[in-house]
């Protein structure tokens, strides 16, 4: 459970470093790297509690991770 805890949020800050790289997003590497990190987390953990994922960790961390770039910042833009 640990190791892959670990692993989730490796993954989602190079998810989030790579996403700022690139340009698709804007609002700034510890801020992309954060909200990837929260997004991994709360997907981690509905994993499991309901079992409910990709079946991967590796692919529940990139998906979360995206997802939260997609939600976060631009529910807060006007």
């Amino acid at each position: 459970m640990f190791p892959s805890m670990i692993g989730t949020v490796i993954i989602a800050g190079i998810v989030g470093y790579i996403s700022e790289n690139t340009g698709f997003t804007r609002n700034g590497f510890l801020q992309s790297i954060i909200i990837c990190v929260g997004g991994a987390f709360v997907f981690y953990f509905v994993r499991l509690m309901f079992g409910i994922g990709f079946g991967s960790h590796g692919l529940n961390a990139i998906a979360s991770s995206v997802g939260a770039l997609v939600i976060v910042p631009t529910h807060w833009r006007k």
